[in-house]
């Protein structure tokens, strides 16, 4: 996974500077190997206290990101004391090794229900599905998201297909999203894709796309997030109407146990002009749900207002 920065000048009027995407040293299939083969070794208890421990060591190595999550959740918790800030940038960190030790080590594994407490909202995406119009899941860079289409994907009653930008290394790549899976990676820069995922929602299946970073495009739009506007990408709803598809906001969140539970919302279909509104309208989940689990919204960079 690699780290994110949306670089150059702030958004003017709908229209965002394109983002500079960059991957940090760790970010590399070898590191990535090593990584899954150690962990694999442990039980996950063991291995997951030692993802924590890590975490809290790795944290005090990037004091960049540090000070930019705890601006973030400044914003996110207004009023917040310093001693609570400095709790949850430690959690965000913890929380975001945890995750990734989930994620390398049951990457490809048939069994990862047993990572799984619970589905909550189930019943509103299976009867959306029946209507046979296909469905965006709408997800967010909260809690485990590369886990969750996996799991959404388990009985394979339907094709799920999985919108990703491209990775800087391309081993990385094979890595994360190569081999036997339960899902369709679709990269983001690919030339057809639009006609690929538009296909697909007419034929009835699942995509499932992230909707809480700017794409540096002519569809990020403004809308006010914790109190000031951010950048959001329209694309999501733009490709649901035209497939006539409902857009099914869904979270894979890290529970006290250390298990995981899939929060699905409730479907809604985007009418003709009303690609903003719907956007509008999936912000404000997004919003309850970060401000519910401040520390798992993996963000490491000002949400708000990108670096020059």
């Amino acid at each position: 996974m690699a780290a994110v920065s949306e670089a150059g000048t702030a958004v003017t009027g709908t229209v965002a500077v394109a983002p500079r995407w960059y991957a940090h040293r760790f970010n590399r299939a070898g590191v990535y190997r090593v990584a899954t083969a150690v962990a694999s070794a442990l039980p996950r208890p063991v291995r997951l206290r030692v993802a924590a421990a890590l975490a809290g060591v790795a944290g005090r190595r990037f004091p960049a990101e540090r000070a930019v999550v705890r601006r973030n959740l400044a914003r996110i918790l207004p009023g917040a004391p310093a001693r609570e800030l400095d709790a949850l940038v430690a959690a965000v960190f913890r929380h975001f090794a945890i995750c990734f030790a989930d994620l390398i080590t049951a990457n490809r594994r048939a069994d990862i229900g047993a990572l799984v407490a619970g589905i909550e909202g189930m019943g509103g995406l299976e009867k959306a599905a029946r209507a046979g119009r296909g469905l965006v899941v709408l997800t967010a860079h909260l809690g485990n998201w590369e886990l969750a289409g996996r799991m959404l994907a388990r009985d394979g009653a339907r094709p799920m297909h999985i919108v990703v930008a491209a990775e800087a290394d391309p081993a990385v790549e094979r890595f994360l999203r190569g081999g036997a899976a339960p899902v369709r990676f679709v990269t983001r820069t690919a030339p057809t894709a639009s006609l690929s995922l538009l296909s697909a929602l007419r034929r009835g299946e699942i995509v499932a796309m992230q909707g809480d970073r700017a794409l540096g495009t002519r569809g990020d739009v403004l809308q006010p997030f914790f109190g000031a506007p951010a950048p959001f990408p329209l694309g999501p709803f733009v490709l649901a109407r035209a497939a006539g598809a409902p857009v099914v906001p869904a979270f894979c969140l890290l529970d006290a146990d250390r298990r995981y539970r899939i929060v699905v919302g409730m479907p809604s279909l985007v009418e003709p002009g009303g690609e903003a509104a719907a956007l509008g309208r999936w912000v404000a989940v997004l919003e309850v749900m970060v401000r519910r689990h401040p520390s798992q919204w993996f963000n490491f960079y000002d949400r708000w207002s990108p670096p020059a």
